[in-house]
């Protein structure tokens, strides 16, 4: 779910101190977009010490501190050794990111971590293995316990391949240690790439952020660049005294020596940098403003009168209530909602999807689709009939605003770390947009209007805008969702004023007569409560264009093709991805 970059050199390395620090430099920055919650570095120094920063702070923010430059001086400043330095930056799951020890690189047994996924069987790896001692809430810590363990009698390759075996989820990872002269990339879902130029690797958690990178970092007016990825369940062990590298398969044990020879052990320095107080996270209790003794107005919106409800008239065939907006209730107690449903959600012949899809499959191994993954329940089945069904090539791609929840991240990391495939996600500053909630939540209380309520959840919009950004990064032409007809909210734009569409082409659509009136309710909305006006505007509006706006070529929804079968789809996503 984070970004992880890095670079490594060959003893003697003809690459100046200069280019690597502003090469690690743009691979931090490049890879922020995959979370802004936290971030850490990790260097060799030239006194053979492992050194390692990290705070809760977002990279950029990091790669300006001087305790950052100090340290990269020291990891340069020398080519007669070996030279790395890699980082983390963090989109928080497993552990908050105020206490320091859940924020990568997470330290332990002399095994030094960034880790990109969600290893959602950790408590059960903990369970099993009483042996080991738990220090963190973040769940890397127990891939770092079980290499160490396991290395006790087997070759590296060997320990980090049984210890990926044991895992659940998306794991994708670099790791050092303080007495073996070796470095380890892998992954179980293909979330990891690297170049590699005769005396130097650079690596990152996505093609195209290595892409931008060759581009920037002009590489390519040297020479012409190959980026390969790690592919799922693969990984590579880099000798850093020679620069030869092994690839390994995960859960494939080699029968080559049974242990690792040890180097002199190296100490390992952690400094923390600490945030001061503007980029703090802040919370806002509601209770302040609804347990206050003169907020009438505000008390009386969180009454709940079950006897009014109980009383409500009902359609007798979907028991939509009379308050739903522009309902009609026929003789026959059915509503026009009903009356007006028309069936799309019909089973078609496979093969006519197969044929649909045809012409977008990929020979050279590359992703032939883009597969918009919230981890909810129906881009989970998606996923599945993609990948098993269809026998196409699909990257995962999640935005993940803020109000993502972590059931949802750990069922992406189910899906995908199973599935072996690659989950790009794009983060966004969750602090300035729960920020954007939270005014909007207090300024909608001055002036209650349900109309306005799906004004909260704007910022998540940019999912379309994304989708289509990433498609054209990665030259992929197909996208198919997992929306379906069933999940038509005509209360959201009913209560804003605007009559039902029962003719329209997507469950998204709008008329250009109905998207204008939906402006000027929300332009009166504002005049009445000034506080509207505030940092989110532009998002709001710029979540509104992303929306009806974003080009949709080469776009299938699935459920447009197959049955949706609520027992099927929940069958299948409980058996198969727990």
């Amino acid at each position: 779910m984070c970004g992880i970059f890095g670079l490594i050199t060959a003893k003697n390395s003809k690459y100046s101190a200069e280019h690597l620090a502003s090469s690690i430099k743009l691979l931090g920055t490049l890879s922020e977009t995959r979370g802004k919650d936290s971030s850490g570095i990790c260097s060799y120094n030239f006194n053979s010490t492992i050194e390692v920063l990290k705070g809760a702070i977002p990279i950029s923010s990091l790669l300006k501190t001087h305790e950052y430059k100090l340290q990269i001086d020291n990891a340069f400043n020398q080519n007669n050794s070996f030279r790395y330095a890699f980082g983390h930056a963090r989109l928080v799951t497993n552990g908050t990111q105020l206490n320091d020890e859940n924020n990568q690189p997470v330290v332990k047994d002399g095994i030094v971590v960034v880790h990109n996924g969600i290893i959602v069987n950790v408590d059960e790896l903990w369970a099993k293995n009483q042996h080991l001692n738990r220090l963190y809430e973040i769940d890397t810590e127990v891939l770092l316990s079980l290499v160490r363990d396991n290395l006790g009698s087997n070759s590296l390759q060997n320990a980090v391949s049984k210890s990926f075996a044991n895992i659940f989820g998306t794991l994708s990872t670099a790791m050092v240690f303080n007495d073996l002269e070796k470095f380890v990339l892998a992954t179980n879902n293909g979330s990891l790439y690297f170049i590699s130029i005769e005396d130097i690797i650079y690596f990152a958690s996505e093609k195209y952020i290595l892409s931008e990178f060759i581009q920037k970092s002009k590489l390519s007016i040297v020479e012409e660049l190959k980026i390969i990825q790690i592919k799922p369940n693969s990984g590579l062990v880099i000798d850093l005294n020679s620069f030869n590298f092994e690839t390994f398969t995960i859960g494939e044990i080699l029968k080559s020596k049974d242990f690792e020879s040890k180097s002199k052990s190296k100490s390992i320095k952690i400094k923390t940098i600490i945030p001061d107080k503007a980029q703090r996270s802040t919370v806002v209790d509601l209770n302040v403003i609804h347990l206050n003794s003169k907020a009438f107005k505000e008390q009386s919106i969180l009454e709940y009168p079950i006897d009014k409800i109980q009383k409500l008239k009902r359609c007798k065939t979907c028991i939509l209530p009379e308050t739903f907006p522009y309902i009609q209730f026929y003789e026959d107690g059915e509503c026009n909602y009903c009356k007006s449903y028309k069936k799309k959600n019909q089973s078609k012949p496979i093969a006519d999807l197969h044929k649909l899809i045809d012409s977008y499959r990929k020979t050279n191994g590359q992703a032939d689709v883009l597969i918009p993954f919230s981890g909810g329940r129906d881009s989970s089945y998606v996923m599945h009939v993609v990948k098993n069904e269809l026998g196409l090539n699909p990257i995962a791609f999640t935005y993940d605003w803020g109000m993502v929840t972590d059931l949802a991240r750990r069922n992406i990391a189910r899906v995908c770390g199973k599935l072996g495939v690659e989950n790009i996600i794009v983060a966004a500053d969750i602090h300035w947009k729960r920020d954007n909630i939270r005014k909007n939540i207090q300024a909608w209380l001055k002036n209650p209007e349900l109309g306005m309520i799906p004004l909260f959840m704007a910022g998540d919009k940019f999912f379309f805008y994304y989708a289509h950004k990433i498609k054209k990064q990665l030259n992929i032409d197909l996208e198919i969702w997992g929306v379906n007809d069933l999940e038509n909210t005509n209360f959201k734009t009913g209560f804003a004023g605007l009559k039902p569409q029962f003719d329209k082409e997507r469950i998204y659509s709008l008329s250009v007569l109905n998207q204008i009136k939906l402006f000027g309710f929300v332009g009166k909305n504002l005049i009445q409560s000034p506080g509207y006006i505030n940092q989110s505007i532009l998002d709001s509006l710029g979540s509104f264009a992303s929306r009806y706006f974003t080009p949709k070529a080469h776009y299938y929804h699935l459920f447009d093709y197959i049955k949706w079968d609520e027992k099927t789809i929940e069958d299948t996503i409980i058996n198969n991805y727990d």
